[in-house]
């Protein structure tokens, strides 16, 4: 980046208005007078205003509107010839801008075939733009220019084959260089330092359908990192911390049990939510195990993350390696839900969105600085035509080139509503059963409130999915209070917020679709951890009961259950509360103790089962769960309801399901007369022929956990 020193500043704040800043040593007078020039042309700006701010004055002075001065050097003088470069200033977020410079096109980035490329960038403040080219066979480079055009676009079209050609942009906006990596890249060269120019062609894998999902509220996510997943040593995986990882099939601990990918196939769930897998910062590619990073700062975000492929240095192996682990995920039967991170980037200033056209792509706050509702120094200013159309570009080209079933979207709430719902439909267009959630948390951006992707605003994005907190705080405890102690923890204090989640949140929510009830994440402690600090001195025995009666009430609960990898055997990542970069032995995926819990897992997949067994565990609208949901019992940590006259959603007319959260020993009645049979309980979950037990009337229930009984 260029130095630039100057006399004097002129700012572009609005289209037609020129913010001149001078030393007061060099008023020369009351009466300046001001002039654009352009090239040879000169022209008088009318003066508004004259203010004295400190040791400078401040003119405001009216440019004549028929002038749009973007796209080459215009400079500003006074009577006393004193010149300056007209600079982009506050104009660059104004609606008139984004109006005047949005480009509806589909062709940003790089359009290949073997004989020709054109390349297009939207630069609307640079002045000159050049396309810097590293032949990687001989090392050889070449600069060429780029030709500009009205909205902006800069275009260049190079005649030849040009496959597997790194790139760079150089981008001068008001007199400083910049050389950034395009946007829209989509292939990218080790650590993401170069584009790279790739025939998609050659990364065509064959599509695999999953089976249909009838509705969304049949949907079980399991949320996984790529890393974590695979890495430990007892995984059976050969191809550890990779895509590839799985592709591998029948894999299997020590023990002979299943892992990888056949373990969730067995485990029963339709969704696996990977944490991201965009090109990002925080692990070095050319030695992947020197760090760890869970992926959430993002670097460029249309090219797939290098230290999961099996040869980073070769751009098209990481985009094959994952199209064919996504597909072997279909293959089993499983979608795969994408984690984006649309919300900031790694760093503001290193950006490519910052260095091609400074001061757009962020928001900023009244006073013209960055806004950091993120907590990572920058907020995306997804309000802003072209930032929106980005997300929504980059969104597509993920759904269409590599056939995800979902997006997961970080801090949503950062986004607004308009880009999310312009997603959604766009989404719901090309795969009508895809899944978009995303955490809808309201932070401090200087976004409208009635404009952001929040909770509170949900009843504006009907199709789209929210992290439910208040399921998670009042089941497990408050997140952010760690000794805090929610209902499976012993307090039983909020029946009225119990009956709200546990009935899919439908007096917040559209439908039952939009609630994902969860009581853990990659974020914060896991559930283990939470309990071990919350109750020190509780039998190793009593906190399995508990979490195993969490799993219960997430997997059963109306709406859409979420479990986080690993937390059916009991998950710990030793106490450590934010692990996005502590070392794999934190956050690896423990499968010794998949082989010794065992009957856990099993019961969690006989949950799982339960839930897909009868389409009353998940029905799919609130009139449905008005007239079908009825809690017979919400008090002294117990929660009890039934589920009536459902027997047009599968074999059981009437369903009763308690959830008790201590071991005192409590008569329950039951809500209907006749004979009922105990379908599941903390120790009873594989009923054979010879082995039903049947209840009249009322059950005792004398342990912690979930207990199901249903009338045929």
């Amino acid at each position: 980046m260029l130095s630039v020193q100057r006399a004097y500043h002129a700012y572009l704040d609005e289209m037609d208005l020129i913010t001149i800043l001078i030393p007061k040593d060099m008023q020369s007078s009351d009466n300046k007078t001001f002039f654009l020039l352009d090239g040879e042309i000169r022209l008088k700006l009318q003066c508004e205003r004259q203010q004295d701010i400190e040791n400078r004055v401040k003119y405001q002075c009216r440019l004549d509107s028929s002038i749009k001065p973007f796209g080459k050097l215009y400079e500003v003088c006074d009577e006393l010839g004193n010149k300056t470069d007209l600079q982009i200033g506050a104009v660059i977020r104004t609606d008139e801008f984004d109006d005047h410079f949005y480009y509806e096109g589909d062709d940003l980035g790089v359009r290949f075939s073997k004989d020709s490329v054109t390349m297009k960038l939207w630069a609307p403040t640079a002045t000159d733009v050049r396309v810097k080219l590293l032949f990687p066979s001989d090392q050889r480079e070449e600069t060429l220019p780029l030709k500009r055009d009205d909205s902006g676009i800069w275009t260049i079209e190079l005649k030849g084959n040009f496959d597997s050609v790194f790139y760079t942009y150089l981008v001068c906006v008001n007199l400083i260089w910049n050389e950034a990596v395009d946007p829209y890249a989509k292939a990218v060269s080790m650590n993401g330092v170069y584009g790279v120019i790739a025939d998609f062609g050659q990364t065509v894998v064959e599509k695999r359908k999953p089976a249909p999902l009838a509705q969304l509220t049949d949907a079980i996510i399991y949320e996984a990192h790529i890393r974590d997943f695979t890495i430990h040593p007892n995984s059976g995986i050969n191809q550890k911390g990779k895509y590839a990882s799985f592709t591998e099939t029948d894999t299997k601990t020590g023990k002979g049990m299943t892992s990888g990918i056949s373990y969730l196939k067995e485990l029963g769930i339709t969704h696996l939510e990977l944490l991201p897998f965009n090109d990002f910062e925080g692990v070095n590619e050319q030695n992947v195990l020197e760090h760890y990073n869970w992926g959430y700062n993002p670097l460029h975000f249309n090219a797939p993350e290098g230290s999961y492929s099996s040869d980073p240095e070769n751009p098209y192996t990481r985009i094959k390696e994952l199209k064919t682990a996504i597909q072997a995920i279909h293959a089993n039967g499983i979608r795969v839900i994408m984690d984006v991170v649309y919300n900031h980037v790694y760093i503001r200033e290193n950006s490519s969105f910052e260095k091609i056209v400074p001061g757009y792509f962020f928001r900023h706050d009244q006073n013209g600085l960055p806004s950091n509702g993120t907590g990572v120094g920058n907020d995306f200013a997804s309000e802003m035509k072209m930032a929106s159309k980005f997300i929504v570009d980059s969104i597509t080209f993920w759904l269409k080139e590599y056939d995800v079933d979902g997006f997961r979207f970080d801090l949503m709430g950062i986004l607004d509503i308009h880009t999310m719902n312009k997603v959604n439909d766009i989404c719901k267009r090309l795969k009508p059963d895809i899944f978009i959630l995303g955490e809808g948390w309201d932070l401090l951006t200087p976004l409208p409130y009635e404009e952001k992707a929040i909770i509170a605003n949900a009843g504006k994005m009907p199709g789209i999915a929210f992290f439910n907190d208040q399921f998670r705080d009042n089941i497990k405890g408050s997140t952010f209070e760690v000794l805090d102690k929610g209902f499976i923890l012993g307090n039983s204090g909020n029946p009225e917020m119990l009956a709200k989640i546990m009935s899919g949140s439908i007096a917040h929510f559209t439908n039952p679709a939009q609630s994902i009830n969860y009581v853990e994440s990659h974020d914060n402690y896991t559930l283990w951890d939470k309990m071990n600090l919350c109750l020190p001195n509780e039998p190793v025995e009593n906190k399995q009961l508990r979490q195993k009666l969490a799993a219960g009430m997430v997997i059963l609960a109306q709406g859409i259950p979420f479990l986080h990898s690993g937390q059916e055997f009991y998950r710990t990542k030793q106490g450590v509360e934010n692990s996005y970069n502590s070392p794999d032995e934190i956050n690896q995926l423990n499968w010794n103790e998949r082989e010794q819990y065992a009957h856990d897992v099993r019961y969690i997949q006989h949950l799982i089962s339960l839930r897909k067994s009868h389409g009353a565990f998940r029905l799919s609208s609130s009139q449905e769960i008005s007239r079908h949901f009825q809690i017979f019992r919400n008090e002294d940590g117990i929660f009890a309801y039934c589920l009536n006259d459902v027997g047009a959603y599968g074999p059981w007319s009437k369903i009763a399901v308690i959830h008790c959260s201590h071991r005192n020993g409590k008569v329950i009645s039951l809500p209907y007369n006749g004979e009922w049979e105990l379908a599941s309980s903390p120790f009873i979950f594989q009923r054979e022929a010879n082995s039903v037990q049947l209840v009249s009337e009322s059950i005792e229930v004398k342990e912690i956990g979930t207990f199901v009984l249903f009338q045929k």
